[in-house]
């Protein structure tokens, strides 16, 4: 039988933030030309609301870099995994910096009063999953053939 060797890394060609970024940008500036406020006058409840989101999105990043850092392993999808991080946040979601760059993103629109990032969101999600989720998710089962279908089987790719 003959076997293969891991690729060396998950193959995601571009950072994901930028998507993120992108996805916001291009609602901001659709706000820009035609406004669509999520609410007419400053309210307390919606600048709460995008305080929480972000919070939430930095807490949750922090823990997920943390981890990363001690156990030593890359945090950008295109170079090797040294290890497999299982604790922290990744203990309820398999992609919890994803989850937290999504609840950034939420918490910015809510800022920004605008629905025109959040018609961007669907689509900004789809991108993250077919073009960095997936090939994430092929390289880590390649990498770690036991391991890694074990923690999928019990912990949900996003909440």
């Amino acid at each position: 039988m003959e076997t293969t060797a891991p690729p060396p890394h998950a193959g995601v060609r571009f950072p994901p933030p930028l998507v993120y970024a992108a996805g916001v940008l291009a609602g901001w500036l659709l706000d820009r030309q035609w406004p669509w406020r999520i609410a007419e006058q400053p309210s307390s409840w919606r600048s709460l609301l995008a305080a929480a989101f972000i919070a939430f999105a930095l807490v949750i990043m922090a823990s997920a870099v943390l981890l990363f850092r001690r156990a030593r392993t890359s945090l950008i999808p295109n170079k090797p995994s040294a290890a497999f991080v299982v604790a922290g946040p990744y203990r309820f979601t398999r992609n919890p910096m994803y989850v937290s760059m999504t609840a950034l993103y939420l918490g910015v629109s809510l800022a920004l009063n605008s629905w025109w990032p959040l018609v961007f969101l669907p689509f900004v999600l789809l991108i993250i999953q077919r073009a960095v989720i997936a090939r994430e998710e092929r390289y880590l089962t390649a990498r770690f053939p036991t391991e890694y279908p074990e923690y999928c089987r019990t912990v949900r790719r996003w909440l």
